[in-house]
C-alpha cells in the first residue's frame, strides 16, 4: 500500500540526511573584527588553522571582498587572512584629523593586526594598495615572507601607465589637482572602468563590483580619506628603490599572475628584474584579474606555493 504523505513527512523529519559532497569552503569564512590603533579593522579568514598563511591584500578602491571568489578555491589548503584596511570596506573610517590616512600608518595597522593573530609567517598576495602595504610589511620583517604574490602592483616607476599623470600632477601640486581629482573620483564611470576597460568580455563583469565601490566612495567625507591617500601614494614612488633592493637582497620566491589589459599598470612593471626566477603569467584579464581569472589564478597559486 502507497505511504501517505504524512508518513512521507514523518520519516524525512526523523531521517539524517548526509550531504552527497562536503560543504563549500565558502560555507566556511568567518567574518571577524579586530581593534588596532583604536580603529576597528575587519577580517575575513577562511581554511585550516594550522595551514601555512597567506595574506591577501586588496587594492584601491576595493576591500577583502574583492577575494570573495578566490577564498573557497585556496581554503582547503591554506589558511587566508583577508584584511579591510582603515577606510576601506567594514573597517571604521575615522575623519583624517582623528587619524593619519599614510601607507606607513595602513601598513602599521595591518602588521598589528596579523601581530594580535600570532602569525610570523605567511605569504602575501599583492594588488594595487596591497603592493605598498605589503612591500613595507616585507622590508620590515624579511624573515616573514613565505613568498609573494603580485598581481597588478609595482615597484617601477615606468610601472605606472600615462593615466597616473594626474596623480603625478596632484603629487606636486595639491591645492590645483585636488578638485580635478575628486570629480574622477566621484564618477560611476570611472568606478565602472576600473573594473571593465581592457576585459575581454565586459558581460561576464558582475556590475555589483562597480556600484558597490561607487557607493563606498561617495559616502560621507570618503573623498577626504581617499585624497589623503593618493596624495601620500608619491611616497611608494620614493620607496621603489628600496623596495627593489629587498627583492635583490632576499629573492623571495615571487609569482606573477598580471592581468594584461590593465590601464592603470603596464606589464613593464610586471617584475623579473630583481627576481630573475619569478614565475609570470600574462592573463587575459584587467585590473582587477580576479574579476575574470580567479579560477586559473587559484590553480596557478595551488600550485606554485604547493611546492614550496
Amino acid at each position: 500500500m502507497p505511504a501517505t504523505s504524512s508518513a512521507i513527512s514523518k520519516a524525512l523529519l526523523t531521517k539524517t540526511i548526509t550531504p552527497e559532497k562536503p560543504i563549500s569552503s565558502v560555507d566556511n569564512v568567518e567574518y571577524k573584527t579586530v581593534t588596532v590603533n583604536g580603529v576597528k579593522m575587519f577580517y575575513r579568514e577562511a581554511g585550516p588553522r594550522d595551514a601555512p598563511v597567506i595574506l591577501l591584500l586588496h587594492g584601491f578602491p576595493s576591500s577583502s571582498r574583492m577575494f570573495a571568489t578566490l577564498i573557497p578555491l585556496l581554503s582547503d589548503r591554506f589558511h587566508l587572512i583577508a584584511p579591510d584596511y582603515p577606510g576601506f570596506g567594514h573597517s571604521d573610517a575615522p575623519l583624517p584629523e582623528e587619524f593619519s590616512y599614510t601607507f606607513d600608518h595602513l601598513a602599521d595597522c595591518v602588521g598589528k593586526l596579523i601581530d594580535q593573530l600570532k602569525i610570523t609567517r605567511y605569504a602575501i598576495y599583492l594588488q594595487d594598495y596591497g603592493g605598498p602595504i605589503g612591500f613595507r610589511l616585507a622590508v620590515a620583517h624579511p624573515e616573514r615572507i613565505t613568498a609573494l604574490i603580485i598581481q597588478n602592483a609595482v615597484t617601477h616607476l615606468e610601472g605606472l601607465s600615462e593615466t597616473w599623470d594626474i596623480r603625478k600632477a596632484f603629487w606636486q601640486d595639491r591645492t590645483a589637482y585636488e578638485e580635478k581629482l575628486r570629480q574622477a573620483l566621484l564618477s560611476i564611470e570611472a568606478a565602472r572602468q576600473r573594473h571593465v576597460a581592457g576585459v575581454s568580455n565586459p558581460e561576464r563583469i558582475d556590475p555589483d563590483t562597480w556600484t558597490d565601490e561607487f557607493a563606498f566612495l561617495t559616502r560621507p567625507g570618503m573623498d577626504r580619506i581617499q585624497l589623503d591617500l593618493m596624495f601620500d601614494y608619491r611616497t611608494n614612488v620614493a620607496a621603489y628603490p628600496l623596495w627593489q633592493a629587498y627583492l635583490r637582497e632576499h629573492h623571495p620566491p615571487t609569482l606573477v599572475v598580471w592581468g594584461k589589459y590593465d590601464p592603470l599598470f603596464t606589464v613593464a612593471g610586471a617584475f623579473g628584474r630583481e627576481v630573475p626566477d619569478a614565475e609570470i603569467h600574462l592573463l587575459n584579464a584587467g585590473h582587477f584579474a580576479l574579476d575574470e581569472e580567479a579560477g586559473a589564478i587559484a590553480a596557478l597559486m595551488n600550485r606554485f606555493l604547493g611546492a614550496r
